[in-house]
């Protein structure tokens, strides 16, 4: 299908360190598999023909294809894709403040619609697939009954799974997907896995996957293409689901580690940051009080009189399927969604709607979501993003203080990514990007950490380094946590009780 022969991009911003040669054949399904920030995504332009190359050539022969137009035969989902179609309007509370949502806004249907006029279909056979296609995707993912829902007011599970409807409406020859699985609960991830292995079988589609972990390799890839530490593509090689295959491509991809993974600078910088904030008085006071609190928005209900305490030292696991009412309920602790004052929540020793101010609660609070990396698409350096968190908003208005300044460096570099300092967020990769906005939830030291799927998109060093760090802030004995994942195994030894949502039919 694919032939790259010694080809490099001309762009240097998305050029990979050597030119690259590799061939993917008719009927093969490919995953490319590295550490995050090695080039797998600049892999990817390479392969599609994103960019105009210096050197080498590509060919494409789409075999069995009405068409050999690259845009009609290559579809690709990219991660920044996996939130939705965020543009400069959006921002990060849009989703809970209904009344700003525009009318012309596109609902699920109408955007599914969109995704069937663009797909060009040239026979009443196409358009009857895609009718069907359409259903089954409907039903697999229980996204039957948002059809009249704003795209906008989607969970960030609910979007991935829209994303991939459109995506496979359009029939594409080759299907890309960068971090498959990001935003998907578990249920969901099974049933993609199966849907993909049956359009494979059934249509003939091939897939390329991109993948931080060899973990999330699934059973229908056939080949794969590790990326080294270094950014060197390695020769493509068979793929089995077995612990050998696993180990083999782990080395070859440069990506075995040794345990713990935070380096003893990283330890000694962030036990000086926790010391610099004073202790607090008030272990197992109450941080948070939610008392039949219920969130509808037209006929649907979204929460049901939850009843839930977070207490100064508890360490809480928030667990629930796409849909669930997560991020809705962190939206009522965060100060971000109106309904809030309808509902009787005390946050930090006050009443909701008592007088204080949504600055008066966010000064107490470090936070990280999806919806959060959504909203940042200002193009600023690493750092000023870091530091945005200090003044809690999304995107900085002022350039940090010195002192600010040196602090923000401190967290980066507990995260290793102190280097990345100075360079524009925008063009770092999605791994690095998640590490900032985390070190942005801490750069604070808050009160009450709040971490959404704050592991999205990262590779296996890097997840267990940010475990590392939030078993090391949990040793302050005043302050809480709330996480939320898909993954069990993500989660912290130190969690000491769990909520879970069910999702409202």
């Amino acid at each position: 299908m694919i032939t790259i022969t010694n080809a490099s991009i001309a762009h240097p911003d998305h050029r990979l360190p050597q030119p690259v040669s590799l061939c993917i054949g008719d009927g093969e399904q490919v995953a490319i598999v590295g550490a995050n920030a090695v080039g797998k995504s600049r892999l990817v332009d390479l392969i599609v023909g994103q960019w105009p190359l210096r050197e080498g050539s590509q060919e494409f022969t789409f075999s069995g294809s009405r068409h050999q137009e690259v845009s009609r035969n290559v579809k690709f989902i990219s991660f920044r894709d996996s939130y939705g179609d965020a543009d400069s309007t959006y921002y990060l509370q849009q989703r809970w403040n209904q009344h700003d949502i525009d009318d012309d806004a596109p609902t699920v249907a109408q955007l599914l619609q969109r995704a069937v006029e663009s797909a060009h279909c040239d026979d009443a056979g196409t358009a009857v697939w895609q009718k069907d296609i359409q259903q089954q995707l409907l039903e697999l993912f229980h996204l039957e009954d948002v059809l009249d829902k704003y795209v906008i007011s989607l969970s960030s599970g609910e979007l991935r799974k829209l994303q991939l409807i459109r995506v496979l409406l359009t029939a594409p020859r080759l299907l890309v997907i960068n971090n498959p699985f990001i935003g998907l609960d578990a249920e969901a991830r099974v049933d993609l896995v199966g849907m993909l292995t049956n359009l494979i079988i059934t249509t003939g589609m091939q897939v390329l996957l991109v993948v931080s972990r060899v973990e999330d390799i699934p059973s229908f890839i056939t080949h794969v293409i590790p990326v080294t530490i270094q950014g060197e593509v390695r020769d493509k090689r068979e793929w089995h689901s077995t612990d050998d295959c696993r180990e083999e491509i782990t080395v070859c991809a440069g990506m075995r580690y040794s345990l713990p993974v935070m380096s003893a600078a990283g330890h000694q910088v962030m036990e000086q940051l926790l010391q610099q904030t004073p202790a607090v008085d008030g272990n197992g006071e109450e941080m948070l009080k939610f008392s039949d609190v219920s969130i509808k928005y037209g006929d649907r209900t979204i929460l049901d009189s939850v009843n839930w305490t977070v207490r100064r030292g508890e360490r809480w696991a928030l667990t629930g399927p796409n849909g669930s009412g997560k991020s809705t309920l962190l939206s009522l602790v965060c100060a971000d969604n109106p309904q809030a004052y309808a509902c009787s929540i005390s946050l930090f020793g006050k009443q909701r709607g008592t007088g204080e101010s949504i600055w008066d609660i966010k000064r107490h609070i470090g936070y990280v979501s999806p919806e959060m990396h959504r909203a940042y698409l200002r193009d600023l350096p690493a750092i000023d993003i870091v530091a945005s968190g200090l003044s809690d908003s999304v995107g900085l208005y002022h350039r940090p203080r010195t002192e600010e300044r040196k602090q923000c460096k401190a967290w980066m570099k507990v995260f290793g990514i102190d280097g990345l300092a100075d360079r524009k967020f925008l063009h770092l990769s999605s791994g690095e990007q998640r590490l900032c906005l985390v070190a942005r939830a801490f750069v604070k030291n808050p009160d009450l950490l709040i971490l959404d799927e704050p592991l999205h998109g990262l590779d296996n060093r890097n997840r267990t380094l940010v475990k590392e760090v939030i078993a090391a802030w949990s040793s302050q004995p005043n302050n809480a946590l709330i996480m939320v994942t898909h993954y069990i195994e993500d989660l912290p030894n130190c969690i000491t009780n769990t909520i879970r949502l069910c999702k409202k039919i």
